[in-house]
């Protein structure tokens, strides 16, 4: 046995058999040793960027870690942007990174780089393999790492020679940390504001967003009138009929202003106080209003869906029914025109039970929480770090994670552009993955910015912001990656071709043209 059989035997001998993989000469004992590994599934991206979004989409939905098989510095620092988006969704990632030999890293060839510097904003914890006899112990330890409530990304970076290199030593079983508590102080406060009357907002995340925290919160909301949202993007949220409704908090910041306007008390759960995600000329950055009081019944390491829970029981509505979302999806849109609102109204009729979306609509995405919340139930991921192109990837590993559950992404044109490659991977895997395209041909996101920020663009800046001369043709471009597809331009075609792609086992792409 040498270091890359026994880093993978203390992997999957912890649960973690999933690895999404784009190795290059440095990992070739670890391709091998995947080779001899029947209990790893080793899944090929042809981008790091896919190779790390999917490993988000999988943990969040698979509640544990995969891990990805990167080569060196560069193909770590390629996947950054998508890790960055999974530390900001606490998402459990185990990241192998491949290293020169120890001997040979003083030499300093063409691709020697500094892998720690690459891997420390994005990772909890970085470990390197010294010796192949610390394998099994180094890779336990990054399991801990990645897998400690509420999850995050470990780095671990092994040396060719320590792959190669001889060794009897396995790791051993994992120690798992759950949720620190929650604050039960902070809680006793929150129930005292709240029976004298104070106006409050609750604002959640994290665990508070699956069924039993949302189903308190919404007791919290019928007993006190709280209004209790979302953050802006969530990691994953239960939603649809039999679930609360609770919105999220608008995205610019002046209508996230008029949303809290006029609370006194600010309840976080499983997050911190909201801010806004640019800096804008005469708009505060931070959000809770002037005077009101922040408190924190559990922040994103403790255990919010308790606090909500042990709110409740405070209030004496522990045991109350919450008030849930009925079954009452959208009528079907008709018609020769077609917008996003349509196009929202129609995943809403058709989505399947069970669904997962997976939300990089961007501007087109705007009314999909609204034209979803009574659809069939079903789980959403956004966009948490706000690094573009993650949907197409995450949309690959939830796939991964749960195949017998539809997945839907949602896709704005120019984000998909970033990691458009793990379609190749959705159709070589056979993933059940219907992929929205929305096609208005722009950064229309950045458009609305550049008015935002008061700067006055021309010509050549909106030139900058367009993605036209020449147009993409997205369903060519599925096809040359082994997905099928359709376009639509009007509602009724949109309807058919996504009522298509739902029907389709495997990958299937819609090109909405808006």
């Amino acid at each position: 046995m040498n270091g890359a059989d026994a880093l993978l035997h203390t992997l999957t001998n912890n649960g973690v058999d999933v690895c999404f993989t784009n190795p290059g000469t440095s990992e070739m004992h670890f391709v091998a040793a995947l080779d001899q590994q029947d209990n790893m599934r080793s899944i090929l991206g042809l981008f790091e960027g896919a190779v790390t979004g999917a490993a988000d989409g999988y943990g969040r939905m698979a509640g544990k870690p995969a891990c990805t098989l990167l080569h060196l510095g560069p193909g770590l620092a390629n996947g950054l942007a998508n890790l960055h988006n999974a530390r900001r969704a606490y998402t459990p990632i185990i990241n192998i990174v491949g290293e020169h030999a120890t001997y040979h890293r003083e030499l300093d060839a063409p691709l020697t780089s500094d892998i720690h510097g690459f891997a420390s904003p994005v990772s909890s914890w970085i470990g390197t393999i010294a010796r192949a006899e610390d394998t099994g112990a180094q890779a336990v330890a990054a399991i801990e790492a990645s897998r400690a409530f509420p999850g995050s990304i470990a780095t671990l970076i092994a040396p060719a020679d320590t792959a190669w290199s001889e060794t009897t030593a396995l790791g051993g079983s994992a120690d798992v940390r759950g949720p620190a508590p929650f604050d039960a102080a902070a809680v006793d406060a929150a129930a005292r504001a709240l029976r004298d009357g104070k106006r409050a907002a609750l604002l959640l995340n994290g665990t508070a967003t699956g069924e039993a925290g949302l189903a308190d919160a919404a007791r919290i909301r019928s007993a006190t009138g709280a209004l209790v949202l979302g953050d802006t993007f969530l990691a994953r949220a239960a939603r649809g009929a039999g679930r609360p409704d609770v919105p999220k908090l608008p995205y610019f910041a002046e209508q996230a202003l008029e949303a809290l306007d006029g609370i006194d008390v600010l309840l976080v759960a499983g997050t911190k106080a909201p801010v806004s995600f640019f800096a804008y000329p005469g708009v505060p950055s931070e959000l809770t209003p002037s005077g009101a009081e922040p408190i924190v019944l559990a922040d994103p390491t403790q255990d919010a869906a308790g606090a909500l829970a042990a709110l409740a029981e405070a209030l004496g509505v522990g045991g109350s029914a919450p008030e849930v979302s009925a079954f009452d999806p959208p009528a079907r849109p008709r018609g020769q025109h077609l917008d996003p609102d349509l196009i929202a109204a129609s995943v809403g009729n058709l989505l399947p039970e069970q669904a997962i979306i997976v939300n990089e609509a961007a501007t087109s995405g705007f009314a999909i929480p609204d034209l979803t919340a009574r659809a069939a139930p079903h789980d959403g991921l956004d966009l948490t770090g706000g690094a573009i192109g993650m949907g197409i990837p995450a949309a690959t590993g939830a796939a991964v994670a749960c195949p017998d559950r539809k997945v839907v992404n949602l896709q704005a044109d120019g984000s998909a552009l970033y990691t458009i490659q793990a379609l190749w991977t959705q159709a070589r895997e056979g993933l059940d993955v219907t992929t929205v395209l929305f096609n208005n041909r722009k950064y229309a996101i950045l458009q609305v910015e550049f008015m935002r920020v008061g700067a006055n663009p021309g010509p050549k800046a909106m030139d900058m912001l367009d993605l036209s001369r020449p147009d993409i043709d997205f369903v060519a471009l599925a096809g040359s990656l082994g997905v099928p597809g359709s376009r639509a331009t009007t509602a009724d075609e949109f309807h058919r071709a996504l009522g298509e792609g739902l029907a389709t086992p495997g990958p299937y792409l819609v090109e909405a043209i808006i």
